[in-house]
């Protein structure tokens, strides 16, 4: 169990010289960092949104990685498990806009791949282009809506800065080929993973997230593991409950398709999947492999006043990613 500060007031990720400010290490129930990070060297930038539809899932990454902007969007039929994945690497990541703040301000990617992100205090509209893929996405705010922010510190100059917004109502339409399909606002979700820090070389992380109506679940392993910072939270009604624990993630690294199960003192939820999403690159010096499993999930976690809350049928994903970079 990690004693993480619950963060109530603005405050900056850097130190004049680029380094952690010890201040900004903590929680939040909202965005409250400024991500003013200073130059190159290992510093890493992302916009990431999943959506899941009854008949879709839809990823949509912005990044940069100091050296490259690499964008994609990403759309599974879940009927037929067809996939249509759209990847493009912009060199030195121009043509990129990502703010300093989480939920403020234009997020945007050109070329193959074309991403245009509005946030505003009510809602945020995401819209992008790849291929034959078109997407056109709104995902109102709700008020008194609250997400979890963290800081994970490796150190004073190794440390990374992520919100995720789990469980945003969402809607809008797909297109994939000729063929729209609307985006229904009654059972569709929307996660967002925003994150800025500046990372260790060689990292693995596990990620799982799931939605449902008055329910969502964020859990996170490895790469918080030792930081005494967990991202692990319970939302119910919008409320965030936060988690301290260090969770134990048990699944088969050979057969990714089997169930995962994730547990600890106030959590124990199983994913069984229904797709696998799996990436690889190998360039030597970078190099990455992501297993993304989608699926629904069953078990429980506990609020903060130990009510344990039913989390059957909440549908989302579950990951495992090892990156040089």
């Amino acid at each position: 169990m990690t004693h993480e500060r619950e963060i109530t007031a603005p405050v900056d990720l850097c130190l004049p010289d680029g380094r952690l400010d010890p201040a900004a290490v903590g929680w939040t129930r909202r965005p409250l960092h400024r991500a003013n990070l200073r130059g190159w060297g290992r510093t890493k930038r992302w916009e990431y949104w999943g959506v899941v539809t009854p008949a879709h899932v839809i990823g949509v990454v912005v990044s940069s990685l100091d050296y490259a902007g690499v964008h994609s969007v990403y759309v599974l039929d879940r009927a037929t498990g067809e996939e249509v994945n759209t990847e493009a690497v912009v060199p030195l990541a121009r043509g990129v806009t990502l703010p300093e703040r989480s939920g403020v301000g234009p997020v945007t990617a050109r070329g193959p791949v074309t991403v245009t992100v509005d946030q505003r205090p009510d809602g945020t509209t995401l819209r992008a282009t790849a291929g034959d893929v078109e997407v056109d996405l709104a995902m109102p705010l709700p008020a008194g809506h609250e997400s979890l922010g963290i800081v994970v510190p490796w150190g004073q100059r190794r440390f990374q800065y992520t919100v995720k917004d789990v469980g945003r109502p969402v809607h809008g339409r797909l297109r994939v080929g000729g063929t729209w399909h609307d985006v229904p606002a009654d059972d569709s979700f929307a996660v967002l993973d925003h994150g800025r820090g500046r990372w260790p070389y060689s990292i693995a992380w596990n990620w799982a997230a799931g939605s449902g109506p008055g329910r969502a679940i964020q859990l996170g392993g490895k790469w918080t593991d030792g930081t005494g910072s967990t991202e692990n939270g319970l939302f119910v009604a919008g409320r965030l409950h936060k988690i301290g624990d260090e969770l134990r993630w048990t699944y088969d690294r050979s057969d990714w398709l089997r169930p995962w199960r994730i547990t600890g003192d106030r959590v124990d939820v199983t994913l069984h999947p229904f797709h696998e999403r799996a990436a690889r690159t190998n360039l030597g010096v970078v190099a990455n492999e992501t297993h993304q499993c989608f699926g629904h999930f069953t078990g429980w976690a506990a609020t903060d006043d130990g009510e344990r809350v039913d989390l059957d049928g909440l549908v989302g994903w579950a990951e495992e990613a090892r990156n040089r970079w």
